[in-house]
């Protein structure tokens, strides 16, 4: 049992910061009342820490590399349990958000590094299965955050979610003290700072503007002012990766068709599949009187038909070509996201979700496991740690533009539903922030209560169907992109050893610049 305490380590940091991505989606009602949050501080709550996740991840597998594997996963674990507990006693929307992007950094520094760090600690046979077990755990992580956060919320509190990070961290602590080694790479480059900064600035500039779209609107100074900002970054970010000597990404990759349409995939899969959960869960807790445990659940179809399929027929689709298992996943993820819009109308229940749900589920087992080996498989093996670092950034990337996005069509639907009633856009705000229960307790009893009552159905469905519409929008323009740029019905190899999981987050690690062998 000795021999599988590296494992051990390493899983339990990566099922806690992959079950972060996910654990938040169900308590953010409790929250917006608990705290007096608006719509934007709930969604940079989400979006802060993918945010975070993206930016830094190929910087801290840079610095894991140089100065030590298991001394940055050890950080990561100190960082993320810190931030936990700070945001567990964050007293105010301002104070929960910054923290949760201390906790983005912990968790970038703990997921770039998991693999290179398993890859130390076996060899042979038992790679392979401390890689397939690495995957498992990846994709129940998926499964379990709506239902952990659920449980915890309503029987303790959401605050809990964070604080329940805590002892697993300890745990993960004196499991890799005790059986993990160390591990560097002796021909590791310098650290590539202006790409790290210029990447961050850009991507938070960007996500901001989105997130403040709904209220500042597309035209304003300050919405301009900050798109100006994000383009001006990013073209930094180009030049400075173009110059420097050892870049944070090696921007030649994108000369490979491949290459361009799958690290469009990951950043599409994750914006269509999983980015709409949040406004799916403040509608079934606020307008539909649902408990965190019931919201819960009705999310479960979605990444347990993920990993099921991914879990099952993993093994009997690798044969196939990227084109099909991607391609085909994506066009199930839009088409899952379209049978919601479809399905959903005024006084509908969460029943009408569930097939919608599954569909987007199996596209995302189908796809997911693919992601990864066709990334590599794409590029030179010594860039194969780089390419998984780039498809690692780009689903957290699509994740956080995802939920930003997707609040500018969802708040622009719950005023268009509520049409011409008076206070339309203030009623939105609150419907958004999830106090749809307290407006409906302040109607007086009656035909006005009722009446208030199909309004507020109305504005969900409203809100819901168009951010369903632009969901299914997205899956099948990444279908269309795979389909077009992955030519030929060869299959792609993966690296030996590489998971096959399922989940928000499943690709290779940053930190290994080398490929994976047994």
């Amino acid at each position: 049992m000795r021999k599988w305490l590296p494992l051990t380590a390493v899983c339990l940091g990566a099922f806690m910061l992959l079950v972060d991505v996910t654990i938040v989606t169900v308590a953010l009602p409790d929250m917006a009342t608990d705290m007096h949050s608006g719509f934007a501080g709930l969604q940079w709550v989400m979006d802060v820490y993918a945010l975070a996740l993206a930016a830094l991840l190929l910087g801290a597998g840079s610095l894991a590399d140089r100065i030590g594997r298991r001394r940055v996963y050890l950080g990561g674990l100190a960082v993320f349990a810190a931030a936990s507990l700070a945001c567990g006693l964050a007293d105010g929307p301002g104070t929960l958000i910054a923290f949760r992007a201390v906790q983005g950094i912990g968790g970038a520094a703990m997921f770039a590094t998991t693999m290179a760090l398993l890859s130390a600690a076996y060899q042979g046979r038992d790679r392979g299965i401390a890689f397939g077990v690495w995957g498992a755990v990846n994709g129940a992580a998926a499964a379990a955050g709506p239902i952990i956060g659920g449980l915890l919320t309503e029987h303790f509190g959401w605050r809990w979610i964070f604080f329940i990070n805590l002892p697993v961290c300890a745990l993960a602590v004196l499991v890799t003290l005790k059986a993990v080694v160390e591990s560097r790479n002796p021909h590791a480059k310098g650290i590539d700072l202006p790409g790290m900064v210029t990447f961050t600035v850009g991507a938070a500039a960007v996500t901001y503007a989105l997130i403040r779209v709904g209220e500042n609107g597309w035209t304003s100074a300050t919405t301009l002012g900050l798109f100006a900002l994000a383009v001006l970054s990013f073209v930094g970010f180009v030049v400075v990766e173009l110059r420097a000597a050892h870049p944070m990404l090696d921007l030649s990759l994108f000369r490979s068709p491949v290459f361009v349409a799958v690290m469009a995939a990951g950043l599409l899969l994750s914006g269509a599949a999983f980015s709409y959960l949040m406004y799916t869960s403040l509608w079934l807790q606020s307008a539909e009187g649902m408990s965190p445990v019931g919201a819960g659940l009705v999310l479960v179809p979605l990444s347990l038909a993920a990993f099921l399929v991914a879990a099952v027929a993993g093994r009997l689709l690798h044969g196939l070509s990227p084109r099909l298992t991607i391609g085909g996943g994506l066009l199930l993820i839009g088409v899952g996201a379209l049978l919601q819009a479809l399905m959903l109308d005024a006084g509908d229940g969460w029943s009408a979700l569930v097939p919608g749900l599954a569909v987007t589920g199996v596209g995302v087992g189908m796809a997911t496991p693919a992601l990864a080996a066709a990334a590599m498989g794409a590029v030179a093996p010594a860039r194969a740690g780089m390419a998984g670092g780039a498809l690692n950034t780009a689903r957290q990337l699509g994740t956080a533009l995802g939920i930003a996005v997707l609040g500018a069509v969802f708040h622009a639907g719950l005023v268009s539903g509520l049409g011409d009633a008076r206070g339309a856009r203030p009623m939105a705000d609150a419907l958004a922030s999830g106090g749809a229960g307290q407006l409906l307790g302040a109607a007086p009893a009656g035909e006005a209560r009722q009446a208030l009552d199909h309004l507020v159905d109305a504005a969900f469905a409203s809100g819901l169907r168009e951010t369903f519409l632009v969901s299914g929008a997205m899956g099948l323009v990444g279908a269309a992109l795979v389909f077009a740029l992955v030519r030929g019905t060869g299959r792609t190899p993966a690296p030996a050893g590489a998971p096959a999981a399922a989940g928000p987050v499943v690709a290779q690690s940053a930190g290994d610049r080398t490929p994976v062998r047994p």
